[in-house]
């Protein structure tokens, strides 16, 4: 058996080999037939094609290993590429020769079928993520696992073309980034550490070196909620640049944002298509600018909306979803209370009130997909933040010594892969869109 794959279903449907004999290796996707023919719908990563096996073409050993074939049996296909416009995507294989590599044992079947998920003791939500290994072949998720490289591919691009350099951080650390109710405790050696919650603060330490900066890497956050946009391990998109004030950075995040949608449209428009996704809509996110809208202002239409909210209170997904339903193109929205964000964000000048820094809200429901802002970068003035919060200073001194020697106005945002892809794909849930999912209840498989 020669191991290299020659063809691909995708470069047949396209009509790249119309009339040539290929081979094609892949799983059966799909099966029915009688004694004397046998239709098989070959799956692979790029698509399925429907194949026609007759018994007199085959001989009868193979023409039966290949009719005793089950879903997700690995086969090996060599045929000639008809085009006939009765089959799904227009070409079929008519089989010459057919190779079982690794069949499914018939006393134990491919388990995820209509009636298995009808019939799941934990409902078929539950089934699913039990059987994540296998769900992971169907075709939804694999448009949802496309889609979600090219969301990482465009962040690379976007910062690279930039002139950005790639960084990384520890995943252990000593405090808190984003509160200290969401922090992982880890044994470690006889002291407590925790896992990272955001890569930024050691971003902030490389600044004086690289300028401009960003990583893709996991961030962990001990979410006890399990809500259609919150995981436990979720993969964090962020970014560092000196010389900078929230105003370009919301520049950067906008441009990020708009690049992966066009990027997506680009790479990944037929998968958009066959997850249910509206492509205009998609094109709306790529090419309209996100206008901006002050906390005041938010806090006002929600209330004109008849929702209970406070000033001064941060906005929670409850809250978020009202107000985004009312946008057509994601916003941002700043100028949060100082008291209502971290001690890392710069206080308004102009009104110390208020800290300069950014939410980016996601239309259609889907809320914050990036939080970011100019960071506190003088020694006196993140001491008196840290202290006005109550921290402890001791896990934040190689961070407050950084400012001790040439602090700049810098500032920075975190976007949440899983978040971006989940609102552009349309997905119901943000576990959709990851392959395997963390939440509070499931660490396996």
């Amino acid at each position: 058996m020669d191991l290299q794959k020659s063809h691909w279903i995708g470069e047949v449907q396209s009509g790249m080999h119309d009339g040539k004999e290929v081979e094609l290796k892949g799983w059966v996707y799909r099966t029915r037939g009688s004694n004397k023919i046998h239709f098989i719908v070959l799956r692979d990563s790029t698509g399925t094609i429907q194949c026609v096996a007759k018994r007199e073409a085959l001989g009868d050993d193979s023409f039966e290993d290949l009719k005793a074939s089950l879903i997700e049996t690995s086969i090996i296909l060599k045929g000639m590429v008809n085009v006939d416009e009765r089959a799904p995507g227009g070409h079929e294989i008519v089989v010459s020769s057919a190779e079982v590599v690794g069949p499914v044992n018939p006393e134990n079947p491919f388990p995820i079928t209509e009636s298995a998920m009808e019939n799941a003791e934990g409902g078929e939500t539950e089934f699913l993520l039990d059987n994540r290994h296998l769900y992971l072949r169907t075709g939804r998720m694999t448009n949802m696992l496309k889609i979600r490289s090219s969301v990482f591919g465009a962040v690379h691009s976007y910062f690279r073309e930039r002139d950005f350099t790639e960084y990384q951080a520890p995943s252990f650390v000593a405090g808190a980034v984003e509160g200290g109710s969401t922090l992982f405790e880890v044994p470690y050696f006889g002291r407590k550490v925790y896992l990272t919650q955001s890569w930024q603060l050691y971003a902030e330490a490389a600044m004086p070196a690289l300028e401009r900066l960003y990583t893709v890497a996991p961030s962990f956050r001990a979410e006890k909620s399990r809500t259609r946009r919150h995981l436990t391990e979720f993969w964090h998109a962020e970014m560092e640049i000196a010389w900078a004030g929230n105003a370009e950075v919301m520049e950067h995040g906008e441009g990020l944002v708009r690049h992966i949608a066009r990027t997506l449209l680009d790479e990944r428009s037929d998968e958009l298509a066959e997850v249910g996704r509206d492509l205009d809509l998609v094109a709306r996110y790529a090419d309209s600018p996100y206008p901006r809208m002050r906390y005041d202002e938010a806090v006002e239409t929600l209330q004109g909306l008849g929702v209970a909210i406070e000033w001064g209170q941060d906005l929670d997904y409850s809250k978020e979803k009202v107000l985004t339903k009312e946008f057509d193109v994601p916003h941002f929205l700043t100028h949060y209370p100082r008291i209502a964000k971290p001690f890392y964000h710069r206080p308004d000048p102009d009104d110390e009130k208020y800290v300069l820094c950014h939410d980016l809200l996601a239309p259609e429901g889907y809320g914050e997909i990036i939080g970011g802002g100019e960071r506190t970068w003088s020694e006196k003035e993140i001491l008196e933040r840290i202290d006005e919060e109550g921290t402890p200073r001791e896990p934040y001194e190689f961070y407050i010594d950084v400012r001790k020697y040439g602090g700049v106005p810098h500032g920075g945002f975190g976007l949440g892969i899983e978040r971006v892809c989940s609102w552009l794909s349309g997905a119901d849930h943000i576990r959709e869109v990851i392959p395997f999912p963390r939440d509070s209840r499931r660490v396996t498989p």
